[in-house]
């Protein structure tokens, strides 16, 4: 699978840390040009390019806010702009919210269905004209096992990532005639950049059948897969990457 995405160029949303900032590395590794996307974060996104260029890719850097339409049309001319073309959109802009229902403002719940479903929905709609020109368009979307394993005191993290999951669902379907697939990766519990050890109470009370935390690295592997040659008869596809934890009793 070495350097399998060779010539191909990807949007990595939410991609100046953690999983985001993994996956944009993994797919320079296989080849591709990546845009770098974040809100404000413009050294981390410097940062990063400069390891995407180290790992054999072309980098671009966009900064927006992926609930905002303009900033997302301004994404996808980067990278059409920069690279050429758009085959990959990976969509990884997502909020964290836990707290009791009835502690949850309107303005978080709306804050985190925005970041979540809101991005995706934007950022996919402008990227459709320019995948459907690719031999081979892919979407990846980054679920949760909140949204599958019923999870208290994270409602509205739930409510959006199982809106995803549904998302990717429809989207598959509807996409297929363009040869473009569209599939969701469910990550769990993933130890993050400066946060070692740290484990929500729901992988404490329930604990992972692999008996230990996944890296950012499994995720981005997954998402690699589901990008090259040997994902594209995939799609419509929620993925659980998380040691079985979504299974367990």
């Amino acid at each position: 699978m070495e350097r399998e995405l060779e010539g191909r160029a990807a949007i990595v949303t939410g991609s100046v840390k953690n999983m985001g900032h993994t996956i944009a590395v993994t797919l320079a590794r296989a080849g591709a040009s990546v845009v770098i996307n974040g809100r404000n974060s413009i050294d981390d996104a410097k940062k990063v390019a400069a390891e995407v260029e180290a790992a054999g890719g072309r980098a671009a850097i966009c900064m927006g806010d992926v609930t905002k339409e303009a900033d997302v049309a301004k994404i996808v001319d980067t990278a059409v702009s920069e690279f050429g073309r758009l085959d990959i959109l990976i969509n990884n802009v997502s909020s964290r919210l836990a707290k009791p229902i009835t502690e949850i403002t309107l303005d978080e719940w709306h804050g985190v269905i925005q970041s979540t479903l809101d991005g995706a929905f934007l950022c996919t709609r402008a990227s459709i004209p320019h995948l459907a020109k690719s031999d081979r368009g892919v979407i990846v979307n980054l679920g949760g096992v909140s949204g599958h394993g019923g999870v208290a005191n994270r409602t509205v993290v739930a409510a959006a990532k199982a809106g995803l999951a549904g998302l990717t669902g429809a989207l598959g379907r509807e996409l297929a005639p363009m040869n473009i697939t569209v599939n969701c990766v469910a990550p769990g519990h993933i130890e993050h950049e400066g946060e070692p050890g740290r484990m929500s109470q729901h992988f404490i009370e329930r604990p992972i059948p692999l008996g230990r935390a996944g890296e950012a690295s499994d995720i981005a592997e997954m998402v690699r897969l589901l990008c090259g040659p040997h994902g594209h008869y995939v799609t419509g596809q929620t993925i659980h990457v998380n040691g079985g934890w979504h299974i367990a009793t």
